[in-house]
């Protein structure tokens, strides 16, 4: 098993940081040996404490800023880091950014978004869930309060997940997909083809329009709860803030 980044994207609402700095390299900690702490930095610790000694990274935007770092990244986690280059990550959605490393999926992967501060008890969450025949498992937060904006999920208990998508009502749903994925090899094709039918239909969908297509197709895509966990999705400025709060406590 590998871990997978998504870390092309531009994250204009950060700016200036994301005026030089792909999002998943804004400062979220405190300095270690001179350099400030990065969500790309949490993620990798992450990865790292569960064992895992490849992570792939998918890049685009400002992306010489990735592979500036990629050494000192590789020595500080124990790591070697493996850099995918998107193409269209200016112009195009994220479903066609996880098809990109549609190759890196086949050795199994936990996928996590590179704007996601979270926990390492949250890939430990979805090793656990393994063994059951599932062949992706979406990390699910259900405690926290939905709004318009969260990528909410509908799930029913035997058949997995049924609806996937911003546009729900919050009262409808079970709880938040926050970002992070356990993917079997066994998924890789079928995951592949429903995201390359996704991103053909239209180039700004989202990754999770692909678990949908696959859901569509009669896929069965299961959830693992969390739990009561501080993390963010950063997306402005106000995220940044609870991000670097919640940082600060793991």
């Amino acid at each position: 098993m590998i871990g997978l980044v998504l870390a092309a994207g531009a994250g204009r609402r950060l700016r200036p940081y994301t005026d030089t700095l792909p999002k998943a390299l804004v400062p979220v900690g405190p300095e270690q040996d001179g350099e400030a702490t990065t969500i790309l930095d949490l993620t990798l610790g992450n990865f790292a404490e569960i064992g895992l000694t490849e992570v792939a990274i998918i890049v685009g935007y400002r992306k010489e800023a990735v592979y500036e770092r990629k050494e000192a990244l590789e020595q500080k986690y124990g790591l070697k880091l493996t850099l995918i280059d998107n193409d269209k990550a200016e112009e195009w959605n994220n479903a066609y950014s996880l098809w990109c490393g549609r190759d890196s999926i086949k050795r199994d992967v936990i996928l996590a978004n590179g704007d996601t501060v979270h926990p390492v008890s949250v890939e430990k969450t979805l090793l656990a869930a393994r063994g059951n025949g599932q062949k992706i498992i979406l990390a699910l937060d259900t405690v926290k309060q939905l709004a318009d904006e969260e990528m909410k999920v509908i799930v029913d208990p035997d058949k997995g997940v049924q609806r996937i998508t911003k546009l729900m009502d919050p009262a409808e749903a079970t709880g938040e997909y926050i970002g992070v994925t356990l993917i079997e090899g066994s998924a890789a094709e079928e995951l592949a083809d429903a995201l390359k039918t996704t991103f053909e239909r239209d180039p700004d969908l989202y990754y999770e329009d692909g678990y949908q297509e696959l859901v569509n197709r009669g896929f069965k895509v299961d959830v693992a709860p969390i739990g009561d966990v501080k993390w963010v999705e950063i997306d402005n400025h106000d995220d940044l803030a609870k991000g670097r709060d919640i940082a600060c406590q793991y």
